[in-house]
């Protein structure tokens, strides 16, 4: 009963909440920078009413599009291009990818310097003091959890790639918009992928060293929510998206607090030197990296609460304190989420994604995996 909870936004969750966001926007600023997905915001149906609740506020729009995975030179063009726009504040609608890049611009708007100085592992260690400009975000898809964190990932894809966190807690969005109808036009492949994410977060933040019964609490409805509106979800249920919708911020708000797990570990190096979606990364190793958590808990650590977590979890989920490995790798099936190996992931890649899994992910699983379990865990999803 010893923890902290770290800063939240102001939430405001429903369906057809999508129309208070010119309201929130306005009470930050009337100059908005509103950072969004290449093109799929004006194609769809909620568009003609935001652009005219925007219009009745009196808000001025200047418009930055997010393509793929956000880069630090990507932030870094965009603070260059609006740092003397007078843009009073933000908004990101999109998905992870687009909040995670309005969070880094809110961030380094004012100050104007690179995000390289900030970011961690691969910068400059120079220590943030903003001011960052308020943050709305309007999450579209129900996976990161982004709009409840505080750090922004950003990536540079390639052989020698990396995936790292601009993390403070200025950074964390003033008000978070999520209204499950915007999930409606989410293609349903992307769907389940980032569902996978949202469910491996529960899962790992559930178990957590850092877990509290704070955590525990939101964590277990986060899982009883996904339970009950995943699958409804991807066959277009409405109140199965409201239940995933909310399943997936409550990921975001438990990742915020507790960290996460070996899935996630691995799945920053994997985003980085491999052109694998997030979500399927996630998605493709849960089940493995539950069930060799689960047998090295039991020879290592067998007093580990983790184990009762994970045994809970299984009643849950699969109706038995034994059966949450084999009904995830059932889910994987059933979704069709592809192998490493079709992302170009082989055998020879294993060690160097070992060497390279070690960040603050890992470092909050239910326990210290050896090298090898960690090859294992990799080896069986080739």
């Amino acid at each position: 009963m010893n923890f902290t909870v770290s800063r939240l936004p102001r939430l405001i969750f429903g369906e057809g909440r999508i129309a208070e966001v010119p309201r929130e926007v306005a009470a930050l600023g009337r100059r908005c920078l509103l950072v969004t997905g290449a093109r799929s915001l004006e194609a769809g149906p909620f568009w003609p009413q935001l652009a005219g609740g925007f219009a009745r506020e009196g808000i001025e729009l200047h418009r930055f599009a997010v393509t793929g995975e956000p880069s630090p030179e990507m932030v870094d063009a965009a603070v260059a291009r609006f740092s003397t726009a007078g843009i009073e504040v933000v908004a990101g609608i999109g998905g992870g990818s687009a909040l995670d890049a309005a969070k880094a611009i809110a961030g380094l708007l004012r100050p104007g310097n690179s995000v390289m100085d900030h970011l961690e592992g691969v910068g400059r260690g120079v220590p943030y003091h903003g001011p960052a400009l308020p943050c709305v975000a309007v999450p579209t898809t129900a996976g990161t959890g982004s709009e409840a964190t505080k750090n922004a990932v950003l990536s540079s894809v390639g052989p020698q790639g990396f995936k790292k966190s601009f993390r403070h807690d200025d950074l964390i969005a003033r008000v978070a918009v999520v209204d499950p109808d915007l999930l409606a036009t989410c293609p349903s492949d992307v769907r389940a992928a980032n569902g996978m994410d949202a469910f491996t977060q529960l899962l790992e933040a559930y178990t957590s060293t850092n877990a509290s019964p704070f955590t525990d609490a939101l964590a277990w409805c986060g899982l009883e929510a996904f339970r009950d509106g995943f699958f409804a979800a991807l066959d277009g249920d409405r109140e199965g998206r409201a239940r995933l919708a909310y399943a997936a911020t409550l990921s975001g708000i438990c990742l915020a607090q507790t960290g996460l797990g070996a899935v996630h570990g691995l799945a920053s190096p994997l985003g980085a030197w491999f052109p694998i979606p997030h979500g399927v990364a996630c998605g493709t190793l849960v089940a493995e990296a539950t069930e060799i958590n689960i047998q090295a808990l039991r020879t290592r650590l067998p007093a580990s609460p983790a184990l009762t977590k994970y045994a809970r979890a299984g009643e849950l989920l699969a109706g038995n304190s034994h059966g949450l490995a084999d009904l995830l790798r059932r889910w994987i099936a059933r979704l069709g989420i592809a192998r490493l190996g079709a992302y170009g992931v082989g055998e020879a890649d294993i060690d160097r994604l070992v060497a390279a899994s070690g960040g603050n992910s890992m470092k909050t699983n239910p326990l210290v995996l050896e090298p090898a379990e960690i090859a294992d865990l990799v080896r069986r999803r080739l």
